[in-house]
């Protein structure tokens, strides 16, 4: 007998998750797997911040904080926002939270009514509709392949905002993809919600560090964006803090408050050791954070230049985050006598039992013709991965 909720039973478990789950069974019998499949760099968090840590403790930051964080650590991100995007908040219009994650999701939570739309471009990450599916609205998923470098274009967006539209889920650069829009590509976009005020824009800017085109563009830049963005942001891949999960949003006051209400009835305030070392973090050396910049952008070249040699791959160029997006549809239909793949989950069920690689299908990301790989591991699990992947795909006829 299910007993559980319809809201439970709509939402879909997280593809990354289970295939992290596979691979690490597979890992307890004794199988040597090359997980590509987990979305967090593979580096320590720096010193300096694990060290502030260690000072909370011992300075008895242990009690409850303010709802929406401290304001050492709001402060410290207002003075983030405005030396390195050059955009003016206070303290009031912060709101820390348990992780980016749970950012987005209260501001899906604040705004979307039931039967309201929200438009998710595709690939997108996959909670992004499941969030939307929990506040009762409706994902409007709009697609752009390869070919656009996985962005849309002003033209895709512009086609289907309606009356019902209540905003627009953004994520640059991009998880699955990899994919960063440009000044100009987002003054497109916000040339066109000019015409449409009712539609906010939440913005997911965690791998903003991450980029390997220059300085990082946020459409909240715009002034006729700016009181309607939620920018989400937080410390988890740019300082290698995944499990401080320590995230903020910076929005208009009416926004904050609504959060700040919501989290007060349902988590209250973050972790306060975590809150500290993220005030390290943004108020510390920056040096960490470009050096593994670097880092992920030797592997990126390194992961593309061998993917591109993997026959039956489609492989563009990331310009962000540490994710290759390969078009594998080539594979469809083909099979070595005990496995047939018929889309990308079946493709990377192969790859984790064949290859001893964990890869994620592209199907929960709305791209089903694509495999995610994560490429935040070392120089030498990439060579071997990628070895092991052609090896096994040359099986497949």
């Amino acid at each position: 007998m299910n007993q559980l909720s319809d809201r439970l039973n709509s939402l879909s478990p997280s593809a990354t998750l289970a295939m992290s789950q596979k691979s690490a069974e597979l890992k307890a019998q004794g199988v040597d797997v090359i997980n590509l499949s987990v979305g967090e760099p593979d580096f320590n968090t720096p010193d300096h911040i694990k060290e502030a840590a260690k000072k909370a403790i011992d300075d008895n930051y242990s009690r409850y904080s303010p709802v929406p964080g401290y304001p050492a650590l709001r402060n410290a991100i207002v003075e983030k926002l405005k030396k390195e995007n050059g955009l003016e908040y206070t303290a009031n219009q912060i709101s820390c939270a348990n992780g980016a994650k749970q950012s987005v999701c209260n501001a899906i939570l604040a705004l979307v009514n039931p039967g309201d739309e929200v438009i998710v471009p595709a690939p997108y990450w996959v909670s992004y509709p499941e969030m939307v599916k929990l506040a009762e609205g409706k994902p409007v998923i709009v697609s752009a392949g390869i070919e656009q470098d996985f962005k849309i274009t002003p033209a895709q967006l512009e086609a289907v905002i309606t009356p019902k539209t209540k905003a627009l889920i953004l994520c640059s650069p991009s998880n699955p993809t990899g994919s960063v829009y440009t000044q100009q590509e987002l003054k497109g976009l916000a040339d066109i919600l000019a015409k449409y005020p009712q539609v906010i824009v939440i913005a997911d800017e965690i791998y903003e560090h991450i980029n390997y085109i220059g300085q990082h563009q946020s459409i909240a830049q715009f002034p006729e964006m700016k009181e309607r963005t939620v920018l989400v942001n937080g410390v988890s891949k740019a300082y290698a803090m995944t499990g401080w999960r320590i995230g903020f949003i910076a929005a208009p006051e009416w926004i904050v408050k609504a959060c700040n209400k919501l989290q007060g009835q349902y988590t209250s305030g973050p972790c306060s050791v975590s809150q500290k070392a993220a005030e390290a973090a943004y108020t510390g050396t920056q040096v960490p954070v470009e050096e593994m910049r670097k880092a992920f952008e030797r592997r990126r070249n390194l992961v593309v230049k061998l993917a591109k040699e993997v026959p039956g791959f489609e492989v563009n160029v990331p310009e962000g985050a540490f994710y290759l997006f390969p078009k594998c549809s080539s594979f469809f239909g083909t099979s070595d006598g005990k496995h047939t793949i018929l889309n990308s989950d079946d493709l990377a069920l192969y790859l984790l039992e064949v290859a001893h690689v964990a890869c994620v299908g592209g199907a929960s990301f709305g791209a089903p013709e694509c495999i995610r790989m994560s490429y935040a591991t070392s120089d030498e699990n990439i060579v071997e991965a990628i070895r092991r992947i052609k090896e096994a795909l040359s099986k497949l006829k």
